[in-house]
């Protein structure tokens, strides 16, 4: 029978194995699945770390300039001594002025100012444009299911071997056209960066992160089952590690009910009548707004493993997530009626990556008459699903599950798709079998 590690274990083994494979392997990639708050960026940063210690030039691929700036103040803050280099654009302000407080950072527009440093990080736009250089012997590219293939291809050749590192359950690349034609092949350029890589070497060693540190006990269940199902993890935290509490009791009213459920159970479904709605729908972002007003009336604070002393819920630890841009802007408009400031509210896209203590999310098939291939994106529920340490709440309308079961899946089946997790209508169904539990009813 084998031994069931306990987190920290499971989490230190894979981490040893994948640097490991890092710093003494001969496969050309190395390929990471993690889930959300698995230590991504820390696994990055001590891989990047180790291989400039075992002096072996490093060219670090991220996919925006928040990320590259991200990873330059960890590396910063973990070795000040070391020299690294940022190499930007020639915008006006390509980076965050932060960096210029860094001793040993360097920052350049041009490649040849950064040579010979141990390690040189920049976006893969802006390394897709330099040339004439010698290769390095290591890269590491960060947020890889985030990159598509076309860009990976636009920089390949100015590395040896590579650590890919992402999470899979994120929303899939951009892209401004369609892709179509393309689906299904081994070179489809809108596909993942990684995708395109196992297709053309299925032989390279794969790892997976298997612990998330950020959800807690009452999420990682349900995020994994849902949207990872053939990479499933752990939480890093018991049931009993975390609590939400609140220093002023309930009115009684939906959105207090809501909240106490959250505190309680982790997951709270805040559900209004049944009703086809225009997408921004002013009760609903009503309700949302509510939610995070009384989250932050209530004193609403927070004891984890981080801090057996209750910590103070601010604006700041709060986010409100949503599947379109005029719907945060709305949400926006309706907090600062309530005067509330500080909050993040911002769509699915931008708010990968990030972490709070409580997430309000506004669901995107609320309302709706249908269910479109954007709404249903598997990545996108999944990130909205996914940023809490503490609880979830999800403002809808009733409905939701009529409205997936007369709008199945119809999306046409392209062969040589490798298929890595349900579609959005089957995680949708899970998501929302789950919130049932935890379901308050509101008529506002």
């Amino acid at each position: 029978m084998t031994a069931v590690l306990d987190p920290g274990s499971a989490a230190a083994r894979a981490t040893d194995a994948i640097l490991g494979d890092t710093l003494r392997g001969t496969s050309r990639g190395i390929v990471v699945d993690s889930p959300p708050g698995a230590g991504k960026s820390t696994l990055v940063v001590r891989a990047a770390l180790e291989l400039a210690a075992a002096g072996r030039p490093l060219m670090v691929v991220a996919q925006t300039n928040a990320q590259v700036d991200d990873l330059v103040v960890r590396l910063a803050e973990k070795a000040p001594e070391l020299p690294v280099g940022r190499l930007h654009s020639s915008d006006s302000d390509p980076y965050d002025k932060v960096l210029d407080g860094l001793a040993h950072v360097r920052t350049s527009a041009k490649a040849a100012d950064l040579a010979g440093l141990d390690i040189v990080l920049s976006t893969a736009a802006k390394w897709a444009h330099v040339k004439n250089v010698e290769p390095w012997g290591h890269a590491i590219v960060d947020e890889a299911y985030q990159m598509r293939s076309d860009a990976l291809l636009a920089v390949a050749g100015l590395f040896e071997r590579a650590l890919f590192v992402g999470d899979p359950g994120q929303l899939d690349p951009f892209s401004i056209v369609g892709a179509d034609q393309w689906a299904g092949l081994s070179y489809d350029p809108s596909a993942s960066a990684v995708s395109t890589l196992l297709a053309h070497n299925p032989e390279l060693p794969q790892h997976r992160l298997p612990v998330s540190w950020r959800l807690p006990a009452s999420a990682a269940p349900l995020v994994s089952d849902a949207f990872y199902p053939y990479t499933p993890f752990r939480s890093g935290t018991g049931h009993g590690d975390r609590r939400l509490s609140f220093g002023v009791p309930s009115d009684g009213s939906g959105p207090d009910r809501v909240l106490d459920e959250a505190a309680e159970s982790g997951w709270g479904l805040l559900e209004l009548p049944a009703r086809h709605t225009p997408r921004t729908d002013p009760e609903a972002v009503r309700a949302v707004a509510l939610v995070v007003r009384r989250l932050l009336d209530r004193d609403g604070a927070a004891t984890s493993e981080r801090s057996p002393e209750a910590v103070a819920v601010t604006a700041d630890r709060v986010a409100v997530g949503t599947a379109h841009r005029d719907q945060a802007a709305a949400v926006r408009a309706a907090l600062a009626e309530l005067g509330v400031t500080g909050v993040a509210v911002d769509t699915a896209n931008r708010l990968q990556g990030r972490e709070f203590d409580v997430t309000v999310v506004l669901h995107p098939l609320s309302g709706r008459p249908d269910a479109t291939a954007f709404h249903l994106e598997t990545g996108r529920l999944c990130v909205l699903a996914s940023r809490h340490r503490h609880a979830c709440v999800v403002v809808c309308r009733e409905g939701v599950a009529e409205l997936l079961d007369e709008h199945p899946s119809t999306e046409p089946v392209q062969l040589g798709v490798t298929v890595k997790f349900p579609d959005g209508w089957e995680a949708n169904h899970a998501v929302l079998a789950h919130l049932a539990e935890h379901r308050v009813p509101w008529r506002p």
